[in-house]
């Protein structure tokens, strides 16, 4: 099941419209009670979407668009019934995306100005053939707004990481923090060699907080799992107390479940909200 991250004026419809899913499908799939979405907020998108909805740009042909999506002309004028090749700016296309069936874990990441295969392939800790293998690229070409699919390292000790992308805001501490982390261990295990992050940087962090169980912490025994919790992304503005008063919880609860010593919050923060 392939993954999406929320960006600034998305909607849950348009993000439906996008990949050829319905509403109803993205919500159960995420365990959603709310068809609002927020910036930051990680998606996953149901495997069984055969097409994406497509805005034709200026200077857009059916043969760009075929190449980019590794498709054909032929079948995208099948798909949306054109007589003619010719577009308009503006114009809505169905384009069919090869179902995947391969079991490679990845994130979806939108191009941005500046990008380059080989600078999106160092921030995200995998190689160029690897983006181009699984996007079937044949080419080094990329456009703004084209969606490649990131390929999360297949390291032994995969199953103990997971994917995090950097928002506005973020710091090195503050992520470290956020994971139980050292920033030496997130430097490390992201072969950094600077503090400075881009927005949009893939990082990998640790997916279980209690791996190693400092002393003096409660133990769990042997087995435990960590509970699924709704979780809230600060905001600029945000405080506890807004936060709190929200979810119809208190400070003082939303302190204790999130391990806070401090009520001083970072944009960008997960906070545990409660168990679901």
């Amino acid at each position: 099941m392939q993954t999406y991250v929320v960006q600034p004026g998305d909607t849950l419809y348009g993000i439906s419209g996008q990949f050829g899913v319905s509403v109803e499908d993205i919500m159960f799939s995420n365990n959603l009670s709310s068809s609002v979405v927020f910036v930051g907020q990680i998606l996953k998108i149901p495997s069984s979407s055969t097409t994406a909805l497509y805005v034709v740009k200026a200077q857009d042909t059916l043969y760009s668009i075929a190449r980019k999506y590794s498709t054909t002309v032929d079948e995208i004028m099948r798909l949306n019934n054109l007589t003619s090749k010719i577009l308009s700016i503006g114009q809505q296309l169905r384009i069919p995306i090869n179902v995947d069936t391969s079991t490679t874990d990845y994130i979806l990441y939108s191009v941005k100005v500046g990008d380059t295969l080989y600078k999106i392939a160092k921030n995200s800790n995998v190689s160029v053939a690897e983006i181009k293998e699984l996007n079937k690229l044949q080419s080094d070409l990329l456009s703004i707004g084209q969606q490649l699919k990131i390929p999360i390292s297949n390291n032994n000790d995969l199953d103990n990481y997971k994917s995090y992308i950097v928002k506005s805001g973020d710091t090195l501490y503050s992520i470290a923090s956020n994971y139980r982390m050292s920033v030496d261990e997130l430097m490390s295990l992201n072969n950094l060699s600077s503090i400075n992050l881009k927005v949009g940087q893939v990082l990998k962090v640790k997916e279980n907080y209690y791996s190693n169980i400092p002393m003096g912490s409660k133990c769990y025994g042997t087995g435990y799992q960590e509970p699924n919790y709704l979780t809230y992304i600060v905001k600029t503005g945000d405080n506890l107390y807004t936060i709190a008063r929200k979810y119809s919880t208190s400070v003082d609860n939303l302190m204790k479940l999130n391990n806070l010593d401090s009520t001083n919050l970072a944009v960008g923060q997960i906070l545990k909200i409660k168990e679901v």
